[in-house]
């Protein structure tokens, strides 16, 4: 969490690593329309519910109200990263969706892992 004098974090909303999050999410779904069709109930389902869990998570994590409960729900988005970023490896070498341009998405989960793991390790120091 980034805190400023003039920028508090009242809610999750304020979050820079929820906002990213949501970005990926926005880009996932944009992304996965150039899947085959046939993939809409199989590696489409998997993607966009990992993605749409790293922001659900962060959300649900800083709306429990404690350190304790945060990190714990900021790992579980952390891991919903990893599971997205695994799905997409598949899909990447996959036939029929390899020649999609991935260079979007990998960029925001990037970001968002380093933001996660950042706020993890500083909220886990801060105990």
């Amino acid at each position: 969490m980034r805190k400023t004098p003039d920028r508090q974090i009242l809610s999750y909303r304020d979050l820079l690593v929820w906002q990213k999050a949501i970005e990926l999410v926005i880009a996932i779904y944009e992304l996965t329309k150039h899947f085959p069709k046939e993939e809409i109930y199989g590696l489409v389902s998997q993607i966009k519910r990992a993605a749409v869990s790293i922001p659900a998570n962060i959300a649900e994590g800083r709306s429990r109200r404690t350190r304790r409960d945060f990190v714990q729900f900021l790992k579980i988005a952390y891991a919903s990263s990893a599971e997205l970023e695994t799905h997409l490896e598949i899909a990447k070498r996959l036939k029929e969706t390899k020649n999609i341009d991935y260079s979007k998405v990998d960029l925001l989960l990037k970001d968002v892992m380093k933001m996660l793991n950042k706020m993890i390790s500083k909220l886990k120091a801060e105990t």
